[in-house]
């Protein structure tokens, strides 16, 4: 019996309950909330829906608890319910339901930890942007983790989830990058406000063979020919580093369409009508303070020319016209200020400021040997997403960049990571899975093949130790629900740390083979149903994270 079965349980059992006794069932909570508790001690799982519901209905909770541990310990699948404290209920679980558990992991398979509570939900979410003007840097190595970890995650619980990478080929960056081009193809420093670095003239020597004459052409011309070429070639090499990197996207949207397109016009011209804009000092602004923002924001600058905010309130209204339901933008450290602007712009077009969420990443930092690795020297000022994946590899990288929360920076140990032990996270998790494939292939070896687990007594799994895997197998579908609704997928990684724990120390205290010529008893192949079971759960939340399930290592 899953938690989510458990929770369930209890809520038509409390509803009985209160009905017979005469009391308002609408005073239950809609949903049960069951909890492991610290203590093994104190039982598998707890709930306090007495200390919830007792006040409404005017009973002290205790008594309400110990109605409700009366009427649970007459259920099949209970062993005993315990009232705890002022009102908290413990509970434990009997073999055959906690069996259960096993079996609906092995009976789902890959859709162990699926749900369909966001089913119907069309969501844009956009992520890493990065302007192509150099490689991949940290902070959007790791929102290509991040941001596609998340995506399997709402995918996993049933959204329709379209990822998009903002293609920022307009703007002073652009034109920064061009001269910086231009002045590499004529052998020449990078402008004081350019790039530099060795990818700079890697891209202009490639200008050069595939336009020969470029520097011959007009200044125009040039800039426009260096432009074309030049950021066409950086962006092709982000994309495909980012697709060696695991993350692949749905939608590559231009900004400059946006422009082109008179969208942006389009949308300015609504404000305006709709009084959402008013003019000043030779500028027109967003009445951004009205829809919460902390200051209103230039949306036409005194010079006529569009401030970046005209294009994010054309591209929101495109979306949104996509029949997005939920925008959700990941965005870098410096744009905490987008939150409250893009809401505003939302409510500023007549929608809804919930349809758009952003979410802000802290920076990363390499260290190795406790110090700060150095510069790259391809991109010259920053270290990229290759140089992590060329030390690390993607597997390290992914997981290193998706266990920790974006809320708070990331130090990498880079000394760490490299390591085959048990004190790097992702060799212990995906040692964990390698070590029951090969236990999996030794049983086949041996003539025992899991088999059909509906055939297999798992009421015989009564170990400590075999409870602790099997509640940590039912916390599976949870936590992936929590990793969604939360916008949090670090929360699996945790999660599968947790599970590697308890499947070592399970595996310790407990003979899974046969030795010699023992005889295979049904214990035997009862917990082969559980390794079985566990691998399968490894395998769900490393491909959740985008992250390899090895057979061997």
């Amino acid at each position: 019996m899953t938690p989510a079965a458990l929770a369930e349980l209890v809520r038509t059992t409390a509803v009985d309950v209160l009905a017979g006794r005469g009391l308002d069932t609408a005073a239950l909570p809609p949903a049960v909330t069951i909890e492991r508790p610290r203590n093994p001690e104190h039982g598998d799982y707890a709930t306090n829906v007495a200390l919830q519901t007792a006040k409404k209905i005017g009973v002290v909770p205790r008594d309400l608890a110990s109605w409700l541990a009366e009427a649970l310990a007459g259920q099949d699948a209970i062993a005993s319910a315990e009232v705890a404290g002022p009102g908290f209920l413990n509970l434990r679980l009997a073999a055959d339901a906690q069996g259960g558990i096993v079996l609906e992991a092995l009976r789902a398979a890959d859709g162990y930890g699926r749900g369909e509570e966001l089913a119907g939900t069309r969501i844009n979410l956009e992520f890493v942007s990065a302007n192509p003007t150099g490689p991949i840097h940290l902070g959007g190595a790791r929102w290509a983790a991040v941001g596609d970890a998340l995506g399997r995650v709402l995918s996993a619980r049933g959204a329709d989830v379209t990822r998009e990478y903002y293609f920022n080929d307009a703007g002073a960056q652009i034109d920064r990058f061009v001269r910086s081009l231009i002045a590499a193809a004529l052998g020449e420093s990078a402008p004081e406000d350019g790039y530099a670095g060795a990818y700079v003239n890697d891209i202009a020597a490639e200008v050069l063979r595939q336009e020969p004459s470029v520097l011959s052409l007009p200044e125009q011309e040039r800039h426009e020919a260096f432009r074309r070429v030049g950021v066409t070639l950086m962006f092709t090499e982000i994309k495909q580093s980012l697709h060696e990197f695991g993350t692949d996207f749905d939608v590559f949207f231009h900004e400059d369409s946006l422009h082109r397109s008179g969208a942006v016009g389009e949308a300015v011209e609504a404000l305006k009508t709709s009084g959402a804009l008013y003019f000043e000092n030779g500028a027109w602004w967003l009445r951004s303070t009205e829809f919460g923002d902390d200051k209103d924001r230039v949306v036409i600058k005194s010079d006529g020319d569009p401030a970046y905010i005209a294009g994010d309130i054309a591209y929101l209204k495109d979306k949104r016209s996509r029949g997005f339901d939920l925008c959700i933008y990941m965005l870098g450290a410096d744009h905490h200020g987008y939150i409250g602007r893009l809401k505003a712009a939302a409510a500023a077009l007549g929608d809804d400021p919930a349809a758009v969420e952003v979410l802000i990443g802290q920076m990363v930092n390499l260290v190795s040997e406790g110090k700060p690795v150095r510069m790259s020297k391809r991109a010259g000022t920053v270290i990229t997403m290759e140089d992590l994946v060329g030390a690390v590899g993607v597997d390290a990288a992914r997981y290193s960049m998706t266990r920790s929360s974006v809320d708070s920076s990331l130090d990498l140990d880079l000394d760490l990571l490299r390591k085959h032990t048990n004190d790097n996270p992702v060799f212990y998790v995906q040692y964990a899975h390698s070590r029951l494939a090969s236990l999996l292939r030794n049983a086949a070896d041996l003539g025992l093949a899991p088999g059909d687990p509906a055939e297999a007594d798992l009421s015989l799994l009564a170990h400590d130790r075999e409870g602790d895997l099997i509640r940590t197998i039912g916390e599976f579908p949870r936590v992936v629900g929590a990793a969604a609704e939360l916008r949090e997928p670090h929360r699996v990684a945790r999660y599968l740390e947790q599970l590697a724990g308890d499947y070592h120390r399970f595996y310790e205290a407990c003979r899974v083979l046969p030795r010699g010529d023992e005889e295979t008893t049904p214990l035997h192949r009862a917990r082969l149903q559980l390794c079985a079971a566990t691998r399968q759960v490894f395998a769900n939340g490393l491909a959740v994270l985008g992250v390899s399930a090895p057979e061997r290592m």
